[in-house]
């Protein structure tokens, strides 16, 4: 079976005004990349339990972070024609979009739903097989590189059961 690209992002927090602070994804070989967002002007809605969850504070997205501009060329750059899948469609398709706008380009690719792929077999499974390639992995949880990566790793895994 053929393994689909994994996008994930990572936000300033969930729902309302919320924005992206960090993109990444696993390509179908295992790669990983990923970059952070610096935030727009008008991008302040910033949630305290959302840096705990994902460790990323304001500060170091202005000092490491590039443009939405930069992030959406890049993106566009990667994965030029390809659909990639996320576990969080809602939040990450409406994120990217956000991202684009800002950027003022066309996203060049689609996003779509993990489960999507998905056969019943492999959701029975995934719970436990995603716990089972985190304590294997040791990945730092909620980056999106990591979060990718161990998304495609756990899409293998019950693929091959």
């Amino acid at each position: 079976m053929d393994m689909p690209f994994i996008i994930d992002l990572e936000a300033s927090g969930f729902g309302r005004g919320s924005y992206p602070i960090e993109v990444g994804f696993a390509r179908p070989d295992g790669q990983v990349a990923a970059r952070l967002i610096k935030p727009e002007p008008d991008w302040t809605h910033w949630s305290e339990e959302a840096e705990q969850v994902h460790g990323i504070s304001r500060e170091q997205l202005f000092e490491e972070g590039l443009s939405a501009r930069e992030v959406a060329l890049w993106l566009n750059e990667e994965l030029q024609g390809e659909t990639v899948y996320s576990d969080s469609w809602g939040f990450d398709s409406s994120w990217l979009a956000l991202l684009f706008h800002h950027a003022g380009c066309m996203q060049r690719f689609r996003i779509d739903t993990l489960n999507k792929l998905l056969s019943e077999k492999q959701l029975a499974a995934w719970g436990q097989i995603k716990q089972q390639v985190l304590d294997d992995l040791h990945l730092v949880r909620h980056r999106a590189a990591d979060d990718a990566y161990m998304l495609q790793r756990t899409f293998r895994m019950t693929a091959s059961q």
